[in-house]
């Protein structure tokens, strides 16, 4: 359902969230941590700070950081850059050239009920909520910098 740049969009964030204590984390670390290619993780960092979700800091200390807590980022506002559905911006997902509320094709009301569930799932849903495990701790844990 959702597009490979925005699972690893959904992933980075986590890591992030995950990793409040090393900010700012670099990319080369979160691509390696999270299992994906550096060169295309990074534009998809990059299109998150252009979004304003991350900070970027360039140099040998730099690297990204949530722009605010956690809990303050809605999936939805992760995941809009990489899924045009998302903001209305696609046409009709079954290929027809005419298809909205006043002009619906077939399986337009059927979808559009999907759509808005899953938007609004995206919406009421932080980051902070899908990465924190059921027993209240964060996944992956945090790892502490030692002198």
């Amino acid at each position: 359902m959702l597009t490979l740049s925005s699972e690893y969009a959904l992933r980075s964030m986590i890591y992030l969230a995950t990793h409040t204590d090393d900010w700012p984390v670099p990319g080369k670390q979160i691509a390696e941590s999270i299992g994906v290619p550096r060169k295309y993780l990074g534009k998809i960092l990059g299109d998150l700070v252009r979004a304003g979700v991350l900070e970027a800091a360039r140099g040998k200390c730099g690297g990204f950081r949530l722009v605010r807590p956690a809990r303050q980022i809605s999936l939805l506002t992760v995941l809009t850059p990489f899924e045009p559905a998302l903001a209305n911006r696609r046409p009709c997902p079954f290929g027809n050239a005419v298809c909205s509320d006043a002009d619906p094709c077939a399986g337009h009301d059927r979808w559009q009920k999907v759509r808005i569930t899953f938007q609004q799932f995206l919406q009421d849903t932080s980051v902070q909520e899908v990465a924190v495990r059921r027993n209240g701790s964060a996944r992956g844990g945090s790892r502490k910098r030692t002198l």
